[in-house]
């Protein structure tokens, strides 16, 4: 039997108030699914990484050390 066929079978049974709980959990699994496909401080990374390793940026950080 295919996982939906049990979850159907499992979710007839349930009372209405908890076929709404059913419905909330998955709709947060997507929304969390959604999340973890886009990080966008991981994407800005890359992108910022090339401001920051600029040979001006290089220069700025090495003298603030310096003093």
């Amino acid at each position: 039997m295919r996982t939906r066929d049990l979850i159907d079978e499992e979710l007839v049974s349930l009372p209405e108030e908890l076929q709404r709980k059913v419905y909330d959990f998955t709709m947060c699994l997507k929304q969390n699914a959604r999340d973890e496909a886009f990080n966008g401080a991981e994407l800005s990374e890359s992108v910022l990484a090339l401001d920051w390793n600029s040979p001006q940026e290089v220069m700025i950080s090495q003298a603030s050390r310096a003093t």
